[in-house]
């Protein structure tokens, strides 16, 4: 979906298809037919975007066959769908029963990441619509922070650095600009947009920048004022923003809202738990741990990396971070020119949900995906930006 901003720029807006299980060339091509192109009917639209994820083994296939780039192409234009964006951190497995630490692997110490990026960054070029000379791609924020030393940072800003120039020859080749997102996430080695300025700074290229996920931002209890103020200030891009919504506690020390909470602890992926204290920040790897009564201090509210969707929050006594969404929204484009042109809805927990919340079928996830695109486009007209044919 296309959106023209008051200073004529144009905002894209799509949802992310990790939501939807595939490792190959022939998934991805069941993903437009069986899921993305009803979405896009049910909105009403002639043309929907959706934040494409390749896994590698689909990349690779593309990657080595021409013919099947253009065929994909051409399958994207057959159902009114078209990619700015990818959707590059997890690197395979993400539709499997147990995810955790594995999608931060291989990480930005790793050459299979960057190897992986580079081809992203070529397919991306040839998936742009005609008309389209930018496109964006999310990765993950370096590594986990376990796997993360001194030496482990040189080996990834050398990493960046070499896809950055990689990046600048691919616009030469093809007159396609192509930029990259650390997307910061908790526990990782840039856990905050905080954490993401001095490695940023010290690539110090206008490619790679932040992908500003707002469930990440809300787990992280940060202020979204202050977050994209010390980004702008720091010279640090934003590519990509991706519009999500965090599980919210107000009152974790309650029975119920723990016996609401358990209901969220699931075994595919983590749900990193924060909650703030007089000495900072303090949190989980995984909401499991937090409801562990020694784990965590439960006097104040308690967030969750459990991507909720956007239109449909939890039941009381939980709620969800969407006015962290709508603030952040607000300020990345609801000011005189944009901060981020590419906005991508990534609810990518749908069958992660309870069991009572959870889609039965087809018909019902994109009832629900195209409520949530609804949603995001009635954020995105009521600050003034106008919807595109």
């Amino acid at each position: 979906m296309r959106f023209r901003h008051p200073d004529g720029t144009t905002v894209h807006l799509a949802y992310s298809t990790n939501v939807h299980p595939a490792e190959t060339l022939d998934g991805v091509l069941a993903q437009l037919r069986d899921h993305c192109e009803p979405v896009r009917r049910r909105l009403g639209r002639d043309r929907l975007g959706i934040g494409l994820w390749l896994a590698k083994a689909a990349a690779g296939t593309l990657i080595a066959d021409p013919s099947a780039q253009r065929a994909l192409r051409a399958e994207l234009d057959r159902r009114g769908l078209e990619v700015v964006t990818l959707n590059g951190f997890p690197y395979e497995g993400f539709g499997t029963g147990h995810v955790k630490h594995r999608v931060y692997r291989p990480d930005w110490t790793e050459p299979e990441r960057l190897s992986h990026t580079t081809d992203l960054a070529r397919l991306l070029a040839a998936l742009l619509p005609d008309d389209i000379t930018e496109g964006t791609i999310s990765t993950l924020p370096l590594a986990w922070r376990t796997r993360f030393d001194t030496k482990a940072a040189t080996t990834a800003r050398t990493a960046l650095t070499t896809l950055a120039e990689r990046l600048d020859a691919l616009e030469e080749l093809t007159g396609k600009s192509i930029r990259v997102g650390l997307e910061p996430e908790p526990g990782c080695a840039v856990e905050t947009t905080a954490d993401a300025i001095e490695p940023l700074t010290a690539i110090g290229s206008p490619r790679i920048g932040v992908c500003v996920d707002t469930c990440h931002l809300a787990t992280s209890f940060e202020d979204p004022a202050t977050a994209l103020t010390r980004l702008t200030n720091a010279g640090i891009t934003i590519p990509k923003a991706q519009l999500s919504a965090a599980l919210h506690a107000e009152e974790p020390h309650l029975p119920d809202v723990r016996t609401a909470l358990a209901a969220f602890a699931e075994p595919r992926f983590l749900h990193q738990t924060r909650t703030r204290t007089a000495a900072g920040l303090r949190g989980t790897d995984d909401l499991d741990e937090a409801l562990n009564q020694e784990a965590l201090p439960d006097g104040a509210p308690w967030r969750a990396h459990f991507h909720v969707p956007l239109h449909a929050p939890p039941a009381p006594p939980l709620t969800s971070t969407l006015p962290v969404l709508q603030d952040t929204l607000t300020r990345l484009v609801g000011q005189a020119a944009p901060l981020a042109r590419h906005l991508e809805v990534e609810t990518y927990t749908w069958q992660a949900l309870p069991t009572a919340l959870r889609p039965r079928n087809r018909a019902q996830l994109a009832d629900g995906i195209a409520a949530e695109l609804a949603l995001a486009r009635d954020l995105l007209t009521g600050l003034g930006l106008k919807e595109l044919p």
